[in-house]
């Protein structure tokens, strides 16, 4: 018997009205190395400057070591509880459905942090 995986249909749109961002508002994020490369799954509450943080690599850590700085996939969440609980459940996900995740709304994956004002990588 064969079986066959499907990608669980859970994800809002991540591009949702970021402006309207409270301070310490619940984020999970994935960061990529470039296109196809290799994926970091994160939460914050502070999206901007935790993607500052993994881009001056001011902690030694997996995407420092790995030079995973684009931000590809974000999501904003009501709370911590449900957002630690997303978090946790696409590292858990194949790779292959994290790929479908980031390709659905940037299948080229862009940079996310322009629309977050953060200068384009290489900038200074």
């Amino acid at each position: 018997m064969i079986q066959i995986a499907v990608m669980p249909d859970l994800i809002r749109h991540p591009l949702a009205l970021h402006i309207l961002v409270m301070p310490n508002q619940p984020c999970v994020y994935i960061l990529a190395s470039g296109r196809h490369g290799t994926l970091y799954v994160g939460v914050t509450g502070h999206l901007i400057e935790r993607i500052h943080q993994h881009r001056t690599t001011m902690m030694d850590g997996f995407t420092a070591r790995h030079s995973v700085h684009r931000l590809v996939w974000f999501e904003y969440q009501a709370d911590f509880p449900t957002a630690i609980a997303l978090e946790k459940k696409l590292k858990k996900w194949r790779r292959d459905w994290k790929v479908s995740l980031i390709e659905k709304d940037n299948p080229f994956w862009e940079d996310r942090a322009i629309i977050l004002g953060l200068p384009p990588l290489g900038s200074s």
